[in-house]
Formats: C-alpha cells, structure tokens, sequence
C-alpha cells in the first residue's frame, strides 16, 4: 500500500480578485515577482510560512482560507481490465468479489454521449489507483452489453435509489460473458437470436459461464438488421444484396451477436463472406457503424433499427432478437442489482422501453432460466 498523498488547493486568486487587486499589486505588496503570484494560483508554487502569512495579512484573511489540504484515499491495488494511455489515466473502477477492477474511460466505454466522471486515477506502473473524492464503488455495479437501452436502465436504477448505482460499458455478447467469467464484471448482457428450439441467450451462458451458476434475466425485444443511407439509394433489400458489385459494406467483430446473425443469413443465402466487399472491414459497436454508413463511407452495416432512426437512416430488418441480463448466483444479493430487478418490473422502464424505435417490452423482467 502507497502512503497517503496530499495536495494544496489554492484559492488566492478567487481572494485577490475579490479585494480588486492585481496580481502585480499584490505581488508588490508583499516583495515579490508577478510570476510568483501567477504560479501559486495555478498551482505551480507552495508558498513558505512567511510568504504565506504576509499574503494572508495583506488580504485580511487566514492562511488556512487562502490554501488548504485535500487528503485523498490511500491508493488502492487495481487490476486493469484493459490497456489505458498515459500516466494518471481516468479509470471506472468497481469492486468484483473482494478486488477493484479498473476499466480506461475511453470511446469504448460510451453508451451514450459525453463522458462519465471517473472513480479515479492510474499510477505510473498501472498497477494502483487513487480513488477520487465522490467515488461509490462500494454501491456500484458494472454492466457489460451492447444495447445501448442500458443506458436508461441505469438512469432508472439511481432514479429508484440514490444509494446504488449501475455504469455501462459497451461490449459484445461474447466479451461482456467473458469478462463476468473472469470476475471483472458483475451483469453481461447478450442478444443472441434464437435457433429452433434452442433459447440461445441461456446455452450461450451456460457455455460460457461453466463454472459460474447465473440467473437469466429478459431486458427487451429489439429489430436488428442492415443500416443503409437515407432512402436506401443503392436498393439493398436483404443481406443478398451485400454482395452485389459496387456495395461497400462495415461488418461487427466475430462474437458480436449481430456478426452471428449476419453469419447465419449469409450461410443460409449461400453466400461467402469473401463476396462482400468490406466483409473483413470490422467496427466495434453500433454507433460507429452508423456513423459509417451515415458519411458515406459505407452503403450498409449491420445494427438497430433505433440506432439507425438516431443516426437518420434507413433499416432493412432482419430478425427482432430479444437482449437477455446474466447475473451470476453470488451477486443477486448486491444492493444494487436487487434495486434493478425491482426497476425490471416497473411499467414506467417498460413504457420507455417500449417507445424506442424497433422495441418491445412485454418480456422485460422475466427470468428466461438458470445457468
């Protein structure tokens, strides 16, 4: 464990300002250089006890009002769930069976956007974190999926409890189990269309999750298909079409369930994904294959139809899917995920759900099974 850190907060400008002087006025006043003003209000320059007292005295207050300490938490052992740029990186950290885990605040985190306040930040090696002031990570629970619908569900969950609280990380269906299998998450999210007579949400849990029993919880019911531009110029119809000379196409990552079902269609069509062009041209989440198709940087990519009604564009349905919650057996009783299975059942969630372009919310909250 790091020892304690400290840190001066200087609140002399906001005074001086205050008192009508300038900072060459102040700085005559008490024999030094403007520069040496300049730099203790940004921060760059600890005053001594006599430069201080006199500052104080010529401004009519305590020393303590003109600076003060921030004491933070001790840092905290981390581990970092993925790659993070830089020193003092801003990380989302979250407490997973008795150990932090830290995720970089990066594009990839975004369900929406805007950027999210973080828990805290990285040391030099990585491999420790310093917890900011405000952070809940005790009352926090973190969500791994890609409907971006999430996003509501979490607002509606500290709506419900200002105690508790649920952050989205957009990953696949595949990542998102991977990483509860592994203990750096609580709840995944997957969207996995259904075989014949196989709920696919639950056996691709249960496969990936063998030493992990979990609930399986419904979320919604939404339309995936094929984004295409405004009026659809190039007249794309059915994932057929994709391989048509002149069609440019953005495809998802292998484990990504829109990938599978694209895959699926496309073996059922006979067609290889060798015919496509931009078959290999890989995006990693909705949004950024709508803005693809939205600069015209690609005629079609697979998505949402609420996604591409967001973005202004066309949608050639495919199949509606229904976006199932896995929550392993040891987390149901974490305050927070009891309070968003009670949001699950609210009509309030179902209504807003049910008001997106492409959803349905009859199966919200229904346990599909046990894994």
């Amino acid at each position: 464990m790091k020892s304690e850190k400290e840190h001066v907060t200087c609140n002399l400008r906001s005074i001086r300002q205050a008192k009508g002087l300038s900072q060459s006025e102040l700085a005559a006043r008490v024999g030094v250089k403007r520069q040496a003003v300049y730099d203790m209000e940004t921060g760059r320059y600890v005053p001594n006890t006599v430069l201080a007292l006199r500052i104080a005295r010529e401004l009519g207050c305590r020393v303590e009002t003109l600076f003060s300490l921030d004491e933070f938490e001790d840092e905290k052992v981390v581990t970092l769930v993925e790659e993070a740029v830089g020193a003092n990186a801003r990380v989302s950290v979250a407490s997973v069976r008795d150990r932090l885990v830290a995720y970089p605040l990066d594009g990839k985190w975004l369900l929406n956007d805007g950027f999210q306040a973080a828990d805290g930040l990285l040391s030099l090696d990585n491999g420790h974190v310093q917890l900011l002031q405000g952070a809940r990570i005790d009352k926090k629970i973190l969500l791994l999926g890609c409907d971006p619908a999430f996003a509501i569900l979490g607002a509606c969950t500290a709506f419900r409890s200002a105690d508790v609280s649920v952050q989205c990380r957009f990953a696949s269906s595949r990542l998102a189990l991977e990483r509860v299998a592994s203990g750096c998450a609580h709840i995944a999210g997957t969207h996995l269309h259904n075989l014949p007579s196989v709920e696919s949400n639950l056996s691709f849990a249960r496969k990936m999750l063998p030493k992990v029993g979990a609930t399986v919880v419904a979320f919604s019911f939404f339309e995936e298909g094929l984004m295409v531009a405004p009026g659809n110029p190039r007249h794309i119809n059915s994932v057929e079409d994709l391989a048509r000379k002149g069609i440019r196409f953005i495809n998802r990552e292998p484990g990504a369930a829109l990938r599978t079902l694209l895959d699926d269609r496309l073996a059922q069509a006979g067609i290889p994904g060798d015919s496509i062009d931009g078959y290999e041209k890989l995006v990693p989440s909705h949004n950024l294959c709508a803005q693809m198709v939205a600069f015209y940087m690609a005629d079609a990519a697979p998505g949402l139809r609420a996604v591409a009604v967001a973005y202004g564009l066309d949608f050639v349905p495919m199949e509606a899917v229904r976006c199932d919650l896995v929550i392993p057996s040891d987390f149901m009783d974490l305050p927070a995920v009891k309070v968003l299975l009670d949001v699950l059942q609210t009509r309030s969630l179902r209504d807003e759900l049910a008001a997106l372009p492409g959803y349905e919310s009859s199966c919200t909250g229904k346990v599909i099974g046990e894994v």
